[in-house]
């Protein structure tokens, strides 16, 4: 090992906000590093970004660092760890390693996209196997998740070993394995851990998570004390679940319906990877008009409130096979995702108008998070006895009580890190030695940028104070031709007066152009700026807004 080669852990996405998980490791002098990526996961957008449909992480600092990326490995399926991946991939061409359930619904997302998102060769990696990529040796260890072959990583390198524990939770009677795997986690702290770099999303709660096995008798019993439909909404991608339920409605005589395309691929995939085995094949929408209501059970999606899912058009009634009526009952077995609380409540209100009885997590025991509680996380440090705890994954607060929770357990390092931050592991104490260049982009339909670059901040404005755009022609002694074109968007059809916006804004118009002497009107840049100017401040005094304003002054 040569004297200046340095361990280094870089976050550009998912320390310091829930979502968009990505991390590197660098091994080597700093001017020469190899790296390796682990997940590169999206989050998704709010209210406060109109028309955007992914927040993808910014990787800019890879530009000048690409020869030196080595692979991407991929710890689970969720769209928070790999939803990024199609997207961001090409612009980086390094083998991609994933387990066979990531690289199904990899290529069940392609298709469903109608290859408008280019092929990502994934080398089949899973709990259990070990890579080796220049100085990185990588282990994949099995753990507990809400998802299908989940897995933590053991990175081993020439100065110390990190433990990379991706999503995870402790649950000895999951509804789908595997079991985390505690006798290979204390043989990894017996062997040695420099680093633990854990998952922080639970860590403001206490005690240990509900096993799922007291959820799926939960829902088992509410499918079978049901007189109507009982509908599940869950995450699509919680085949377990999905499992356990499709298994109790059959146990209580009920075939069951699947709505919604994500949920669809997801099954897909499970039943091609023999996940879904044994389960009952599921009915069609046409059948489901055909069968008694308390012969049914339907599994949609919709959790998060998305307006365009199954969920939300049933509870607008916007469905042409499959409806509720009064007396069914709709199953929330999922969290509210920090930011969906508004949706969500929404599609409620449109249920219980309805007549439908709504179950969440407050009534019943109907959903488990698929995260370790502080419990779990002591015992993860039992289990490995790692030197320095590092907290990913959770806005500040989770962070905060992840750090205290490790100091307290007498953990000897515990660095604050956020995205962005170069934190050195080894040699020497583990501090943060730089920053990288970090932030997000943005898909807005099949284009990628910045801020910016896609007109979001334009767009905004928009969405709060409308547009006018206004065409004025001047002859050859610069007088108006005609009327000018204006059309408005967005904007009141009254003023404060009960006048007619439009004609507001029209004669403001004017006014700015008569208002200039007819010499000075040879500056068309002038003239249209004053245009422009006049028809804000129009707008602002009779509506107390000033729109965005595009102003075409002519010549002829």
């Amino acid at each position: 090992m040569a004297k200046q080669d340095e361990l280094v852990f870089l976050p550009l996405g998912g320390v310091g906000e829930i979502g968009m998980n990505l991390a590197l490791y660098g091994y080597g002098p700093p001017e020469h590093r190899q790296w390796i990526m682990v997940d590169c996961g999206v989050t998704f957008p709010g209210p406060d970004l109109p028309g955007v449909d992914l927040v993808l992480p910014d990787i800019r600092f890879l530009a000048s660092e690409r020869k030196n990326l080595k692979a991407i490995i991929i710890t689970h399926a969720h769209e928070d760890h790999y939803g990024a991946l199609a997207d961001l991939w090409p612009g980086l061409n390094v083998p991609v390693y994933a387990s066979g359930f990531t690289a199904g619904l990899l290529e069940a997302k392609r298709n469903f996209e109608k290859a408008r998102i280019g092929e990502v060769p994934v080398t089949p990696f899973k709990a259990g196997d070990t890579i080796n990529i220049g100085p990185f040796s990588i282990e994949g260890v099995a753990v507990n998740h809400s998802i299908p072959e989940p897995m933590s990583l053991m990175i081993r390198t020439p100065v110390g070993n990190v433990i990379h524990t991706g999503d995870w939770k402790i649950d000895h009677e999951p509804s789908l394995g595997p079991l985390t795997d505690e006798t290979r986690f204390r043989q990894l702290g017996d062997e040695g851990v420099l680093a633990l770099m854990c998952d922080s999303t639970n860590a403001l709660r206490d005690g240990v998570s509900p096993s799922e096995k007291d959820v799926s008798e939960s829902l088992r019993k509410i499918i079978e004390d049901a007189e109507g439909r009982v509908a599940i909404t869950t995450f699509s991608s919680n085949v377990g679940r999905i499992r356990t339920v499709a298994e109790a409605a059959e146990a209580a005589g009920r075939e069951v319906l699947l709505l919604g395309s994500s949920l669809k691929r997801v099954v897909d995939v499970a039943q091609d990877i023999g996940l879904m085995e044994g389960v009952k094949p599921f009915i069609s929408e046409e059948e489901y008009g055909y069968i008694p209501r308390d012969k049914v059970v339907v599994i949609l999606t919709g959790s998060q409130g998305e307006a365009r899912a199954a969920l939300a058009k049933l509870s607008r009634d916007e469905m042409r096979n499959v409806a509720f009526a009064a007396g069914d009952i709709v199953v929330f077995s999922s969290r509210a995702i920090p930011g969906n609380e508004k949706a969500i409540q929404d599609i409620k209100n449109g249920l219980v108008e309805q007549g439908v009885h709504i179950i969440t997590d407050t009534e019943a025991l109907v959903h488990v998070s698929g995260h370790p509680r502080r419990n779990e996380l002591q015992r993860m440090y039992e289990w490995t006895r790692p030197k320095i705890v590092v907290p990913v994954h959770g806005e500040a607060t989770h962070l905060t009580a992840h750090k205290e929770l490790a100091e307290q357990s007498g953990i000897a390092l515990v660095p604050r890190v956020r995205n962005g931050d170069i934190l050195r592991l080894a040699p020497g104490p583990a501090e943060v030695i730089g920053q990288a260049p970090h932030g997000r982009i943005y898909k807005d339909g099949s284009l990628i940028g910045d801020f910016d670059e896609m007109g979001i901040g334009e767009r905004k404005k928009l969405s709060y104070v409308g547009h006018v755009a206004v065409s004025v022609v001047l002859d050859a002694r610069y007088d108006i031709v005609g009327d000018p074109d204006l059309v408005s968007i967005g904007l009141p059809v009254y003023d404060d007066e009960g006048e007619e916006m439009e004609d507001t804004l029209f004669d403001a118009a004017i006014s700015a152009i008569e208002s200039i002497p007819r010499a000075r009107r040879k500056d068309i840049d002038m003239v249209q700026e004053a245009v422009r100017r006049a028809i804000r401040a129009a707008a602002n005094h009779a509506w107390g807004k000033k729109p965005v304003v595009t102003a075409f002054v002519t010549k002829v």
